[in-house]
């Protein structure tokens, strides 16, 4: 029997780490194609931008970074010193050959990153706080491989915000971090068409004390 192929509704309908993997294996080579460029996507964009206007520096671990679409548009913004892990080795064979990261490693947030305390000036992540994928409970590791005062800026699901419980989390890291601000942005162009085109996101923003 065939399998579904790769398509948002797979993506939002997983439930384990081996899943991710498997999807992003059969999306990796066309997502750049039918996703981020055919249904207009847009969210990498809008973190990147979020990060580097609010002061963000290098370096800069890319969480989730998939195929590097996120770090490709830091490059363009002026940021250089750029790492990226994603659970995915698949997508991240296709973002080492865009030639924008220095390092590329896998990872399952989940488990931990194989990363010491306080490594990175900065933290991004795109798409990966979304349904089927990661919930608040992963903000705590990406705070940890952050070095004090360490600008982080994620996307967030609106949806999946109020679902999982992240304004509890960010409650319960009152003290641990500071200027959070939370950014509703759309996930893809206005002109996008079906069933999600006029999905949101919080563009979610805060530095480690």
């Amino acid at each position: 029997m065939t399998s579904k192929p790769p398509n948002l509704s797979r993506a939002y309908s997983l439930s384990s780490p081996e899943d991710s993997k498997r999807l992003y294996a059969d999306w990796a080579e066309s997502y750049d194609k039918d996703f981020v460029g055919e249904q207009g996507y847009i969210l990498h964009l809008q973190v990147a931008q979020h990060f580097v206007a609010s002061g963000g520096q290098g370096p800069v671990l890319d969480v989730g970074a998939g195929t590097g679409v996120c770090g490709a548009a830091l490059r363009e913004l002026g940021i250089s010193e750029i790492e990226a892990t994603d659970i995915s080795a698949d997508m991240l064979k296709v973002a080492a050959a865009k030639d924008v990261y220095r390092s590329l490693f896998t990872a399952d947030l989940l488990q931990g990153l194989p990363v010491a305390d306080n490594s990175y000036g900065g933290i991004v992540s795109s798409g990966t706080f979304t349904a089927g994928h990661v919930g608040p409970q992963a903000i705590d590791e990406l705070a940890r491989v952050a070095k004090p005062g360490g600008l982080i800026a994620l996307s967030i699901n609106a949806k999946h915000f109020g679902s999982a419980g992240f304004a509890a989390k960010f409650e319960t890291l009152n003290g641990s971090i500071y200027d959070l601000s939370l950014t509703n942005v759309r996930i893809y162009e206005a002109t996008t068409k079906g069933e999600h085109k006029d999905d949101q996101a919080f563009a979610a923003q805060f530095r480690k004390a």
